[in-house]
């Protein structure tokens, strides 16, 4: 059989997201490029994660929300980003004329107040979220690690309580939209006892989060007909360019760039895959 989309961005599983597979549909990415393509209009991405032994913010999850940007923008679609003051530096470079709002960190009425006002400002049609930290039962933003970034990570997750379409990309079950599977991803071993309790209505689970935002571009390519994938080469200078930005590796907190510890090599061999599905040669 050939392989699918799924079957790509779960390979080289380091964390037990494998493990969680069995508890979405088969076809989860697939159906969340349905969603998105289903729900035309202004985009509103999500992205950007503290790294707390550097002070900065990771190179998973930014080029991930470029790449869906983009293609999204290919397409005729509105997008704008949503980070804080720690990753918005990286995201501007590449964001184009795409609109980079800076979430503020705030205590919790301020930060629903600010999510309220930003929803009612733009009226999206749609929110993604990729890589960003969500709250869990306990009111705490935490690492994989299970340390607290709760004082240096903003509140996003408040725009995702309502009732705007959404979707989540995670690799680590403490993102935005890990609440679908709140109940389940405690009792994997190597995934956090406390997940993040934001629920989205499509989610996506990746090795790397970057790999589940290619992949749902690699979906949408299929819907439309269209090859919207970056290229690899594309990727490594992104990279390379968001980590001169101040982006670190998530895992390392080296200034390197590398995503999760793959090289970039890797993420070019893994990039190759999905485009032989967006350009139709599997199917």
């Amino acid at each position: 059989m050939p392989e699918t989309i799924e079957d790509i961005i779960l390979d080289y599983d380091k964390r037990g997201m494998l493990a969680l597979r069995p508890h979405l549909p088969a076809d989860f990415c697939e159906q969340a490029a349905q969603y998105v393509v289903d729900h035309p209009g202004h985009t509103l991405i999500v992205t950007g994660f503290y790294v707390l032994m550097a002070g900065k913010p990771e190179t998973d999850g930014p080029p991930g929300a470029i790449a869906i940007g983009n293609a999204l923008q290919s397409l005729g679609r509105k997008v704008s980003y949503v980070t804080d003051a720690c990753t918005a530096p990286v995201l501007r470079q590449w964001a184009g004329e795409a609109e980079v709002i800076e979430f503020p960190v705030a205590d919790v009425e301020e930060s629903k107040r600010h999510a309220a006002e930003l929803l009612e400002r733009l009226r999206p049609d749609l929110l993604v979220s990729i890589e960003r930290c969500g709250r869990n039962n306990n009111d705490e933003y935490l690492n994989m690690r299970g340390r607290s970034i709760t004082h240096e990570t903003a509140r996003v997750d408040y725009l995702f309580d309502g009732s705007v379409p959404s979707v989540g990309i995670g690799d680590g079950g403490n993102e935005i939209g890990m609440g679908n599977l709140v109940e389940i991803i405690p009792s994997v071993d190597s995934l956090p006892d406390d997940p993040a309790i934001a629920e989205v209505d499509r989610l996506v689970i990746a090795s790397v989060s970057n790999w589940g935002g290619y992949g749902l571009v690699a979906a949408i390519s299929r819907l439309t007909g269209r090859n919207l994938l970056p290229s690899a080469e594309a990727e490594d200078l992104m990279v390379q360019g968001m980590v001169e930005a101040g982006a670190v590796d998530g895992t390392t907190g080296d200034a390197v760039p590398t995503v999760d510890n793959f090289s970039m090599e890797e993420n070019g061999a893994l990039l190759a895959r999905l485009h032989r599905i967006a350009d139709g040669e599997q199917s």
